[in-house]
């Protein structure tokens, strides 16, 4: 079942904390059935359900554990309409946004300040939906009812706003597939940077910043920052997906998340030497990993995440040169944890993969990954396997493609056509494996000999540079080599850091972090 159309009503009582919801989807499926399954957290109570504009008795529907079902007589004819009035206290996080829910938040004046994460948790927990990548609303029409004192920001495109005595109702059109847990609402007394901007392809693109009032120099910096940030992405991967709406930042009393088009900044304006904001340029870049393309079973969520987080290292370098493209890979590598796969091609939820899966591996060991390829297969071939899985196209450009969904095995087929070879043994041993290869050295009298060995001995034929006194040389490794070498040489293997692999040293550094973190809980 899919949804083609979300029509969302939002009401608020901020005193109690209580959200007034009122939803119509819809919903299209090639198998009429006499009964249908949408997702709403348990939490809310149901005022009415209506099916193709008939109100359903009590006995037509339940709510089991957050699955409503409608049962129907006959079969259920499609498209069909379903509306649910609901209303409720939604679940608060306890540490968002790695916990989802609504945040009923003051600003530091005492005014309201709610905004909702929900990508772990899923949309449910605010809205009835179909909380599986699948469930994208082809469009969506959002209306959110707040005093008037108040912004409410969202996704896609501000149609009008209307006055209702003391409140207004924001109305925000969505022109394209929106992804589930991106559906967002913020609402504060916020202030407003706008501009146009016309981007690489000569197309404009409406640039908004919604933010809290004061820091108003701040703001703006972080604000110029957005069409360099866009000018990037467009010049390595393509287009900006969603110039025909928007794209979005909103101030958040929450770290970040990439709520499309609107995209959620709490990052406090914090600077650091890579002379960008890390969190705004990582959410951002979720426009494209996540947004316009995504996953279709969260045990790809690798593509979302590790493409992502490669964008920061990768925008450094493109900012400053290579210093800081691999002191920023370096902190990433510190953190791999190396225990599970990064894909075990079976379906899973997000909680799977976060909590008994992969987990923070996806973001920087899928990162790693991508510099590994990049440097073995070449800038062409990778940004070209890189677009080709984002838009389903090589040559995207403005009005020619839609969002996509896709996984791991798109993304491999895409780099074996790139490279117009067989790329499978490198996806087998980084992917579908936890240890990562390991390089085994050894020194002798007059030379050096190197093996790479793998998890059940899986083939790595990894090309491997050697320097000696300076002097590099690219050896191939599909078996064991040997290079000759002077007692007094000065050998390194793999000196310009290509290559991801097990190294002693990180496993060290982890060892004695943990150390140091037990010793300050016990004092």
């Amino acid at each position: 079942m899919s949804v083609s159309h979300a029509r969302l009503n939002f009401s608020f009582d901020f005193t109690n904390e209580v959200l007034f919801g009122d939803t119509t989807l819809t919903l299209n499926s090639d198998n009429p059935q006499t009964h249908l399954s949408v997702d709403l957290d348990t939490r809310f109570t149901i005022t009415s359900v209506w099916l193709n504009g008939k109100p359903l008795t009590a006995g037509e529907y339940r709510n089991e554990q957050g699955e409503l079902i409608v049962e129907n007589s006959t079969a259920i004819t499609y498209p069909a309409t379903l509306r649910i009035v609901y209303q409720g206290h939604p679940r608060t996080p306890v540490r968002a946004p790695w916990d989802g829910g609504v945040m009923w938040e003051q600003t530091p004046d005492g005014e309201p300040w709610l905004a909702t994460a929900v990508q772990g948790e899923g949309c449910d927990l605010f809205w009835p939906c179909i909380d599986q990548p699948f469930g994208e609303p082809a469009t969506a029409d959002i209306f959110i009812t707040v005093p008037d004192n108040l912004v409410a920001a969202s996704n896609g495109v501000l149609t009008d706003t209307t006055e209702n005595g003391d409140s207004k109702t924001w109305h925000w059109h969505t022109r394209s597939m929106h992804n589930t847990y991106g559906i967002a609402l913020n609402i504060a007394p916020y202030e407003i940077l706008e501009d146009n901007f016309t981007s690489v392809y000569g197309n404009t693109i409406p640039l908004v910043y919604y933010h809290l009032k004061g820091n108003d120099d701040k703001a703006r910096a972080l604000f110029n920052e957005l069409p360099g940030m866009i000018t990037f992405f467009e010049r390595i991967i393509g287009p900006y997906p969603f110039a025909d709406e928007k794209a979005g930042i909103v101030q958040t009393p929450h770290l970040g998340m990439e709520h499309q088009t609107i995209n959620a900044y709490g990052n406090d304006y914090k600077k650091d030497e890579t002379g960008y904001d890390w969190l705004m340029q990582h959410e951002f870049s979720h426009e494209w990993f996540g947004n316009q393309l995504t996953n279709d079973n969260w045990d790809h969520m690798w593509l979302h995440e590790g493409l992502g987080s490669y964008m920061q290292p990768l925008y450094a370098q493109y900012l400053n040169g290579d210093m800081s493209y691999f002191a920023l890979l370096n902190n990433q590598r510190k953190g791999l944890i190396n225990e599970h796969p990064i894909v075990n091609n079976k379906l899973m939820s997000e909680e799977d993969v976060y909590e008994s899966g992969p987990a923070g591996d996806i973001y920087a060991k899928g990162s790693l990954i991508m510099h590994t390829l990049r440097y073995l297969i070449g800038d062409e071939a990778f940004f070209r396997a890189v677009t080709t899985t984002v838009y389903g196209r090589p040559d995207p450009a403005p009005g020619n493609f839609k969002p996509v969904f896709a996984d791991t095995q798109t993304f491999i087929d895409n780099v074996n056509a790139a490279t117009e070879t067989n790329m499978d043994w490198f996806f087998d041993v980084y992917l579908y494996h936890a240890p990562l290869p390991e390089l085994i050295t050894t020194r002798e009298d007059n030379g050096v000999t190197f093996t790479w060995k793998t998890e059940n001995d899986l083939p790595f034929p990894m090309p491997l540079d050697v320097s000696i006194d300076g002097k590099v040389t690219t050896i191939d490794m599909v078996k064991t080599r040997r290079v000759p070498a002077h007692p007094k040489d000065t050998v390194i293997a793999d000196p310009h850091s290509k290559v991801l692999r097990y190294e002693q040293r990180y496993e060290d550094f982890k060892a004695w972090k943990a150390e140091q973190a037990e010793r300050e809980e016990t004092k």
